[in-house]
């Protein structure tokens, strides 16, 4: 990530005081610079002064809410890593957050551990996009992504045209959760039903996976969509 002499910047947005401790607490423990906001007008204000590498973002704000935050950001360019605080009932909250531009969440009560692998994931997945390399390994799995060919343990897997194009956009995503709808949208160009993708999904499986009823690489986040695990 960064050096010690530039630590990464972290703001933290939530309403609620003793989360903001708790996260500043825990997060400056693992050397992170943090900053604070209690409100979604001053989280906009803060990332235009001090232009945080990552946002960690609660949903429930009191005036801008959190999903406008991420309206406003994404639709100004802003390209920071944002991560979701959210309730474990709000289930809707989250997949709107997702489809407008959130790279993850967690889910309220969190441990900080998870949020630190969703931050470093975050990261990961922003350095990835921005000089993406022509192969992705994970495991066993290997896709090149110039000539096309998918290999499992070095053997080549075929896939067909629309299998193809959903892998690749998993791993273009690699450690982040795609919506059903924006997978949707991506692959298939529009409203289709979502049992065509748990199709296809289920036979991606069954090509790449060493045990397709405990899937390593294809992981279903419930209700929300999918993710492919990024490489170690």
């Amino acid at each position: 990530m960064k050096s010690e002499s530039a630590p990464l910047r972290v703001l933290v947005v939530d309403d609620e005081p003793p989360i903001r401790r708790f996260l500043r607490t825990s997060l400056s423990a693992q050397g992170y610079d943090i900053t604070e906001a209690e409100d979604g007008a001053k989280a906009l204000d803060e990332v235009r002064r001090r232009l945080p590498d990552v946002l960690v973002l609660d949903l429930g704000l009191p005036g801008v809410d959190g999903l406008e935050v991420i309206r406003r950001l994404r639709g100004g360019g802003a390209s920071l890593p944002i991560i979701v605080l959210s309730s474990r009932a709000d289930e809707a909250g989250k997949v709107e957050a997702l489809d407008l531009g959130a790279d993850d969440y967690v889910t309220k009560p969190f441990g900080v551990d998870e949020l630190l692998a969703r931050i470093r994931a975050a990261m990961r997945h922003k350095l990835q996009q921005q000089g993406e390399k022509p192969v992705f390994r994970s495991g066993a799995l290997a896709v090149d992504l110039v000539r096309r060919i998918v290999t499992v343990q070095g053997t080549e897997v075929r896939l067909s045209p629309r299998e193809y194009d959903l892998l690749r956009l998993l791993v273009a995503h690699a450690g982040k959760v795609l919506t059903h709808r924006l997978i949707l949208k991506e692959v298939w160009g529009g409203e289709t039903d979502i049992q065509y993708l748990r199709i296809y999904i289920r036979q991606l499986r069954q090509k790449i996976e060493p045990d397709p009823e405990r899937p390593h690489h294809i992981l279903t986040e419930t209700g929300v969509g999918y993710r492919l695990s990024a490489p170690d």
